[in-house]
């Protein structure tokens, strides 16, 4: 079977495989659990940003959206859990958020553009696989659910691209992204061994 079987997704240099649609599709109670801690973590980075960037209005502004709208996607997912009898309770994170994070420059201006990019980037990965998922989950009812947070998922990583467009010159941004956009897919070349929404 051909490794691509999903449109290519803007920003991400690599298809995901379909090995981790197999794990993904025979995990579904993992990967909701899963998907619950990186709704919540979505949230947790868009208030993180409006404190540590309180003069930036439009970012701000565009951030508060994003904010409310993954701590919605939180409790819908959690209704999922409790549904399928699953219990909220940790889960370690695969090495994914942390390395991508890790390339972040530590020093402004480069650290709000990294963190951006990098908030980009992990959205855009979470629209390919939200829509992966929605397309080969056998519970038709949960594939539904999935298909109605496709449409959210790629307007935050357009948001999060905007906002590096506005706040430094498009060369730089063109640049950086391809930069990390190469890490990003690196990370994914093997499997974790445990089901993950990025893994």
């Amino acid at each position: 079977m051909p490794s691509v079987i999903f449109p290519s997704i803007r920003f991400l240099q690599q298809p995901t495989s379909r090995d981790w649609i197999e794990q993904a599709v025979t995990n579904l109670d993992v990967v909701l659990l899963d998907h619950s801690h990186c709704e919540r973590k979505a949230a947790g980075v868009a208030l993180n940003l409006m404190f540590r960037y309180p003069a930036y209005s439009k970012l701000v502004r565009m951030l508060t959206a994003i904010a409310q709208e993954e701590l919605t996607h939180f409790d819908q997912v959690n209704q999922w859990l409790e549904r399928r009898g699953v219990a909220l309770g940790p889960l370690p994170a695969p090495p994914y958020g942390a390395s991508l994070n890790g390339q972040i420059r530590r020093f402004e201006p480069e650290r709000l553009l990294d963190t951006l990019l990098v908030c980009s980037l992990i959205e855009a990965r979470s629209h390919e696989r939200l829509g992966l998922l929605a397309k080969h989950c056998p519970d038709q009812e949960l594939a539904k659910f999935y298909d109605s947070l496709v449409a959210s998922e790629a307007r935050h990583y357009g948001i999060y691209w905007v906002l590096a467009d506005t706040y430094f010159q498009r060369s730089q941004v063109t640049q950086r992204l391809e930069e990390l956009a190469a890490i990003e897919s690196q990370l994914l070349i093997n499997l974790y061994p445990e089901p993950r929404m990025h893994s």
